[in-house]
Protein backbone atom coordinates (compact mmCIF):
# COMPACT_ATOMS: atom_id res chain seq x y z
CA UNK A 1 0.00 0.00 0.00
CA UNK A 2 1.30 3.43 -0.92
CA UNK A 3 -0.12 6.30 1.14
CA UNK A 4 0.64 9.61 -0.58
CA UNK A 5 0.74 13.24 0.38
CA UNK A 6 2.22 15.26 -2.44
CA UNK A 7 3.08 18.93 -1.97
CA UNK A 8 2.57 21.65 -4.57
CA UNK A 9 5.89 20.66 -6.20
CA UNK A 10 4.74 17.03 -6.64
CA UNK A 11 7.69 15.79 -4.59
CA UNK A 12 5.98 12.52 -3.63
CA UNK A 13 5.01 11.75 -7.22
CA UNK A 14 8.59 12.32 -8.38
CA UNK A 15 9.91 10.11 -5.57
CA UNK A 16 7.51 7.25 -6.40
CA UNK A 17 8.49 7.51 -10.08
CA UNK A 18 12.17 7.29 -9.12
CA UNK A 19 11.72 4.16 -6.98
CA UNK A 20 8.82 2.40 -8.74
CA UNK A 21 11.09 -0.31 -10.14
CA UNK A 22 12.00 -1.25 -6.55
CA UNK A 23 8.37 -1.61 -5.43
CA UNK A 24 6.33 -4.72 -6.04
CA UNK A 25 2.89 -6.11 -5.20
CA UNK A 26 1.30 -2.68 -4.85
CA UNK A 27 -2.42 -3.22 -4.29
CA UNK A 28 -3.51 0.27 -3.20
CA UNK A 29 -2.21 3.77 -3.79
CA UNK A 30 -4.28 6.53 -2.25
CA UNK A 31 -4.63 9.86 -0.50
CA UNK A 32 -3.80 13.47 -1.31
CA UNK A 33 -2.06 13.79 -4.67
CA UNK A 34 -2.69 17.55 -4.75
CA UNK A 35 -3.55 17.38 -8.46
CA UNK A 36 -6.73 18.91 -9.81
CA UNK A 37 -7.77 17.62 -13.22
CA UNK A 38 -10.86 17.44 -15.39
CA UNK A 39 -10.44 13.63 -15.51
CA UNK A 40 -11.70 13.32 -11.93
CA UNK A 41 -13.12 16.75 -11.07
CA UNK A 42 -15.90 17.94 -13.38
CA UNK A 43 -15.77 21.44 -11.86
CA UNK A 44 -12.16 21.84 -13.02
CA UNK A 45 -11.83 22.51 -16.74
CA UNK A 46 -8.14 21.80 -17.27
CA UNK A 47 -5.87 18.81 -17.82
CA UNK A 48 -2.41 18.94 -16.24
CA UNK A 49 0.81 17.10 -17.06
CA UNK A 50 1.08 16.01 -13.40
CA UNK A 51 -2.06 13.94 -13.86
CA UNK A 52 -0.41 12.17 -16.80
CA UNK A 53 2.51 11.30 -14.52
CA UNK A 54 0.15 10.02 -11.84
CA UNK A 55 -1.76 7.83 -14.30
CA UNK A 56 1.52 6.53 -15.74
CA UNK A 57 2.70 5.50 -12.27
CA UNK A 58 -0.65 3.85 -11.55
CA UNK A 59 -0.42 1.99 -14.85
CA UNK A 60 3.08 0.74 -13.99
CA UNK A 61 1.64 -0.90 -10.85
CA UNK A 62 -1.49 -2.09 -12.75
CA UNK A 63 -3.71 0.10 -10.57
CA UNK A 64 -7.08 1.46 -11.63
CA UNK A 65 -8.48 4.81 -10.55
CA UNK A 66 -11.57 4.56 -8.37
CA UNK A 67 -13.19 7.81 -9.39
CA UNK A 68 -16.52 8.08 -7.66
CA UNK A 69 -19.69 7.83 -9.71
CA UNK A 70 -21.20 10.48 -7.42
CA UNK A 71 -18.56 13.05 -8.49
CA UNK A 72 -18.32 14.49 -4.98
CA UNK A 73 -15.37 16.35 -3.45
CA UNK A 74 -12.86 14.21 -1.61
CA UNK A 75 -11.08 17.10 0.10
CA UNK A 76 -13.11 19.65 2.04
CA UNK A 77 -11.76 23.16 2.58
CA UNK A 78 -11.28 24.40 6.13
CA UNK A 79 -12.02 27.95 5.01
CA UNK A 80 -15.53 28.78 3.75
CA UNK A 81 -14.00 31.06 1.09
CA UNK A 82 -12.14 28.13 -0.51
CA UNK A 83 -13.70 25.50 -2.76
CA UNK A 84 -13.93 21.80 -2.04
CA UNK A 85 -11.71 19.73 -4.34
CA UNK A 86 -11.23 16.28 -5.80
CA UNK A 87 -7.54 15.75 -4.97
CA UNK A 88 -7.71 12.75 -2.62
CA UNK A 89 -7.76 9.82 -5.01
CA UNK A 90 -7.83 6.05 -4.53
CA UNK A 91 -6.21 3.57 -6.94
CA UNK A 92 -6.71 -0.18 -6.57
CA UNK A 93 -5.10 -3.20 -8.22
CA UNK A 94 -7.04 -3.62 -11.45
CA UNK A 95 -7.73 -7.35 -10.97
CA UNK A 96 -9.33 -6.81 -7.57
CA UNK A 97 -13.01 -7.71 -7.22
CA UNK A 98 -13.46 -4.47 -5.25
CA UNK A 99 -12.54 -2.24 -8.21
CA UNK A 100 -16.17 -1.48 -9.10
CA UNK A 101 -17.57 -1.86 -5.60
CA UNK A 102 -16.76 1.23 -3.56
CA UNK A 103 -18.38 4.29 -2.07
CA UNK A 104 -16.98 7.64 -0.99
CA UNK A 105 -18.81 8.89 2.08
CA UNK A 106 -19.35 12.59 2.65
CA UNK A 107 -17.52 14.17 5.58
CA UNK A 108 -19.85 15.35 8.31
Amino acid sequence: MINVYSDKYQTALKYIKDIEANLCNVLVMAEDFNIRDSNWDPSYLFHLTHSDSLLEIAGFFDLKSLVSIQQIPTHYANNLNDVNLVIDLPFLYSNSIETNNHHILLEL
